[in-house]
């Protein structure tokens, strides 16, 4: 597997299986329904960690815009290799999108607020403020960027010996989109990635779904933005202020 089609593969199972629990729970009718945010915040974190597991070994699993500029702005990836990163990104991203409405599309016709259909695939604020919005998104990115800059290897004491954890080693970052999403996702739904809130977006504009209502491509640029932002401000902080 290349890289590139890591980088497609990784994504498409975070979207299908990210946007899939919030299908689940806000759609009408399905067995999921009205089960809540921590249903949502969990299941975005397990659609992490299947991403990551799958694409680690072959691209480093960044699944997400922000962190392939992030580490490249630390010095910890090429810049070079960006541009391929970011399409396949949002490659993957669009293919995950498409495949949760074909799997919910009966849900989908069912349901009747148009607000419910779009963020299954984009997030929105639950108070519409630019200032308030676009920080969390900085806020949270930055958080998910810093911790994984600081991650680090297992080793051995007797010999500083690296050893590797497998697809456990995936956890970590799991953890850390799971608290994002617990403590801070509540104000816009924590897109803390481009590809996961603007592939889906263009796909709810583009896929024939039944009274699916407008895009909000008003507020569209705040989890784009506010997600690169906070990934450079992360990066600036490593390198700036070294801890290990």
């Amino acid at each position: 597997m290349t890289p590139f089609i890591a980088e497609i593969i990784g994504t498409f199972l975070l979207i299908l299986l990210g946007c899939g629990v919030t299908a689940n729970v806000v759609l009408k009718d399905t067995k999921g329904h009205n089960s809540g945010w921590i249903v949502i915040t969990t299941g975005w974190a397990f659609a992490v960690y299947i991403g990551v597991i799958v694409a680690a070994p072959y691209s480093g699993a960044h699944i997400n815009p922000a962190v392939s500029i992030g580490l490249a702005a630390a010095g910890e990836f090429p810049w070079d290799l960006v541009p391929s990163y970011l399409l396949a990104q949002f490659l993957g991203a669009m293919l995950g999108a498409s495949l949760v409405w074909l799997i919910y599309i009966d849900h989908f016709d069912r349901t009747e607020e148009q607000g419910l259909k779009l963020v299954v695939f984009s997030t929105s604020p639950a108070i519409k403020n630019i200032f308030a919005n676009l920080l969390v998104e900085i806020s949270g990115t930055f958080v998910l960027v810093f911790a994984v800059l600081f991650f680090t290897d297992a080793t051995i004491l007797e010999s500083d010996a690296v050893i590797g954890l497998g697809s456990l080693g995936a956890i970590p970052v799991a953890f850390v989109v799971w608290g994002i999403g617990l403590s801070l996702g509540g104000t816009t739904g924590y897109a803390i990635n481009p590809a996961r809130d603007l592939g889906p977006r263009i796909m709810h504009a583009l896929l024939p779904i039944k009274n699916k209502g407008k895009n909000d491509w008003s507020y569209s640029w705040i989890p784009v933005i506010g997600p690169l932002l906070g990934s450079l401000l992360a990066a600036f902080l490593y390198l700036a202020f070294p801890l290990v």
